[in-house]
């Protein structure tokens, strides 16, 4: 699926952790998480949310530290949506002499407004318009300090579901009686799905706290596969959580996007989003997205764009025990992707790009795994971490190389046979002689004759 990469300057900033505080009246907290407010509230004699902000390495720190091609998300929610034009309220307390910065409106790649707008605040009081409103988000870029936010006036409260936080029963009323704000948001510790008002009221019979946890779960799988298991600093997860939002419009032929930030779906693809029962059984759409934001940039020339993004996808089916995807067979030729792949070995011309299909790309990449362990990827990524090999987007060689050198280096074997002649891979005559260099023995089994 399409994958818009283009920087915007929105995108740069880093996000921040955030703890919603209750206000001295007991209101504030409640006010964050998108309740009704109470009527002394609503008098404006207490705040709307107050939001406490832990510093947390941000977004373009982070995808460097991953060695990753995408920047993950960028914003905590506040629960807030702000009508276009109105005034904006609020008071920042920085506790350690680190400010926040304030962000309005939606993600929408092909949409008429693009992107959230990128406000810096300033210690004390703060007043805040914007031309076309949306929800409101924060962002605190650092290492532990901490800032408080006061939302005073002028925004409205969001329809909330939190994990672990919010009912059903308080989740269908949010959705009944916080009719003001077009946008309604579910959120966990690693999530937020943005969605508008209609979108979400398409599902809203749904179980919401399972649909969050099968996010978190697939969230996980994609982490698992990546290596993240905290062994070292390098390895931790992501900082922040991944954002899923309603988008528009996509181009035709395009049923969801991943680009800087988030994840973008249309309204389309909400019945396998925003379902649990869609999400587990027909969501590759949206586990192949979520991969976008994991993949390594190390070994992913423009060829393997749409290819090793499907390392993670496997990985979410294998989480949820569904078939895999590379053993679908063709009604055509009642071959698997395996099967079909495997009977063009030898082939005269045979090149990997022009000679094999979208799922037949995967088969060595999962060919791998089945050779040398399902602990293959997770290895893989914690080498490339640790030495952050640099390479340019547009120097598909020296990826395509290190593909072939660092799998070779994780499995412990010579893999030339495999990816140079087997496979037809474009590795170049730098690449063979590195493969050589590092003088491994030929693998005991032929990884190309594996199949699930």
């Amino acid at each position: 699926m399409r994958t818009p990469t283009s920087s915007t300057p929105s995108a740069r900033s880093s996000v921040s952790r955030r703890t919603v505080l209750a206000s001295a009246a007991g209101a504030g907290a409640l006010a964050a998480l998108g309740a009704a407010p109470s009527p002394a509230s609503a008098r404006g004699r207490r705040p709307l949310a107050e939001v406490l902000l832990t510093a947390r390495p941000g977004a373009e720190a982070e995808r460097l530290r991953l060695g990753q091609a995408l920047r993950g998300g960028e914003f905590d929610p506040t629960g807030l949506y702000l009508p276009a034009g109105a005034a904006l309220a609020l008071t920042v307390q920085p506790h350690d002499d680190l400010v926040p910065t304030l962000w309005i409106g939606a993600w929408d790649y092909y949409g008429e407004v693009k992107e959230p707008r990128r406000y810096p605040l300033v210690a004390g009081a703060n007043t805040v318009t914007d031309p076309h409103g949306g929800p409101v988000y924060l962002s605190l870029a650092g290492a532990g300090e901490r800032a408080g936010v006061l939302f005073r006036s002028g925004a409205v409260l969001m329809p909330v579901f939190t994990l672990g936080e919010t009912t059903e029963a308080e989740y269908q009323n949010r959705l009944d009686t916080l009719t003001e704000s077009p946008y309604v948001e579910l959120v966990a510790p690693h999530t937020i799905l943005t969605l508008s008002r209609d979108g979400a009221l398409l599902y809203r019979g749904e179980d919401h706290t399972a649909l969050l946890e099968l996010v978190e779960t697939l969230i996980d799988s994609h982490a698992r596969i990546s290596g993240l298991d905290g062994s070292k600093a390098v390895h931790r997860r992501k900082a922040g959580p991944y954002h899923f939002t309603e988008v528009t419009k996509v181009p035709t032929g395009v049923g969801a996007y991943a680009t800087h930030g988030y994840n973008g779906f249309p309204r389309a693809y909400l019945d396998r989003a925003t379902t649990v029962t869609g999400l587990r059984t027909r969501g590759w759409g949206f586990y192949h997205e979520l991969g976008h934001l994991h993949q390594q940039m190390a070994y992913k020339p423009g060829g393997l764009t749409e290819v090793t993004v499907n390392i993670y996808s496997l990985a979410a089916q294998r989480t949820l025990n569904q078939p895999s995807n590379l053993l679908t067979v063709d009604a055509t030729t009642g071959l698997t992707y395996f099967q079909s792949a495997q009977r063009k070995f030898g082939t005269a011309g045979l090149t990997y790009e022009k000679s094999f299909g979208a799922y037949e790309k995967l088969v060595p990449l999962r060919q791998l795994e089945l050779a040398f362990g399902e602990d293959f990827w997770p290895r893989m990524h914690k080498l490339v971490r640790e030495e952050n090999p640099q390479s340019h987007y547009t120097e598909n060689d020296k990826r395509y190389r290190a593909l072939a050198t660092y799998s070779s280096r994780v499995a412990g074997y010579d893999l030339t046979d495999f990816f140079v002649n087997t496979w037809a891979f474009p590795i170049d005559a730098t690449g063979k002689a590195e493969l050589a260099a590092l003088n491994l023995p030929k693998p005991p089994v032929d990884p190309s004759t594996l199949t699930d």
